[in-house]
């Protein structure tokens, strides 16, 4: 990441997009950049009306006066809530170029417009807005854009403090471009002396189901020289990216390790995450599994970012 990145922050004064904007300190950023800060007013504006021609003067009803000054105030609480998130911004990034704007209208949607005219590198989303239901189930703003955006996502979380002086960074990989992406994201950010990187690969055995007897011993070689294949590939992906992280944090006192760990990734990233006490885990919009268009969000990389107990950044090609 170079020092023109430019953040989309989405902010709506809940203390998920507070606990956003504070995980930025432990996401590697550049010391300059530029970021907007984004509220949006959940109302749709009535027409104005002209009441001061003096010779046809228009009679507006009162109920739509009424929606016209109801819409008013929330659009003016939504910019008092932009400078505040950009207020808060700045002392996390103190060096960094600050605006802010509110709009109005459907948040996910205008968000996802106002990044597709400005063009960030990076949108910020909290995990849950004011209706939230529960920390692990994604809030349906922060979904919408994850799964829609054209750029790179990041969910913000709290951590769980075990990292010390530097940051603790989970890489899921799967030998797919996505992945790829990933790790190069990691790569270009400007990590803490001290910081930790682990990359993962969770790979799902084949387990026939239901079991075969042992006395067919060629269906039970097939599935063993299937899985003995699987793990084999499953060390060439985590040599070639922890080669690429060896050699490009060697003089930076950044540790590389990795884990290849068998069951299904949607849990056992997460599980994996949560006990290496990650401050992120950066994924591939989508994997191996998935050859469809790439704006769309991959079924591994959605469920990780709804689940993971801390940052996720959804990393899509070319960003």
């Amino acid at each position: 990441m170079n020092e023109d990145v430019k953040i989309l922050i989405a902010y709506d004064g809940s203390d998920s997009s507070d606990i956003a904007i504070d995980g930025l300190q432990r996401a590697g950023l550049p010391p300059e950049g530029e970021a907007l800060v984004v509220s949006v007013a959940e109302v749709w504006l009535p027409p104005a009306t002209n009441e001061g021609d003096e010779k046809f003067p228009v009679q507006v009803p009162a109920v739509v006066k009424r929606a016209q000054e109801r819409a008013a105030r929330i659009v003016e609480e939504a910019q008092q809530l932009a400078e505040r998130g950009s207020k808060r911004v700045q002392t996390i990034l103190p060096n960094w170029k600050l605006s802010h704007d509110a709009l109005s209208g459907s948040p996910a949607f205008e968000i996802l417009n106002r990044a597709d005219e400005w063009r960030p590198d990076l949108i910020v989303v909290g995990s849950q807005g004011h209706t939230a239901i529960g920390r692990l189930v994604l809030g349906s703003v922060s979904q919408k854009i994850l799964t829609e955006a054209s750029v790179c996502v990041r969910v913000g979380r709290s951590t769980s403090g075990l990292g010390t002086s530097g940051e603790r960074i989970v890489i899921a990989v799967d030998g797919s471009p996505g992945s790829q992406a990933a790790v190069k994201c990691v790569v270009s950010r400007f990590w803490a002396p001290g910081s930790e990187v682990r990359v993962i690969v969770a790979q799902d055995l084949l387990r026939p189901y239901p079991p075969v007897p042992p006395l067919i011993p060629a269906i039970n070689n097939f599935i063993d020289q299937l899985n003995e294949t699987q793990r084999s590939h499953a060390e060439t992906i985590v040599a070639v990216a922890g080669k690429e992280l060896i050699e490009s944090f060697h003089d930076k006192n950044i540790t590389v390790s990795s884990l290849i760990d068998n069951g299904d990734p949607k849990q056992v990233i997460v599980e994996q995450a949560t006990e290496f006490g990650a401050d992120c885990i950066f994924t591939g919009a989508t994997g191996v599994s998935n050859r469809l268009e790439r704006f769309l969000l991959g079924s591994v990389s959605a469920a990780i970012a709804a689940r993971a107990h801390c940052s996720v950044e959804v990393v899509r090609q070319g960003n």
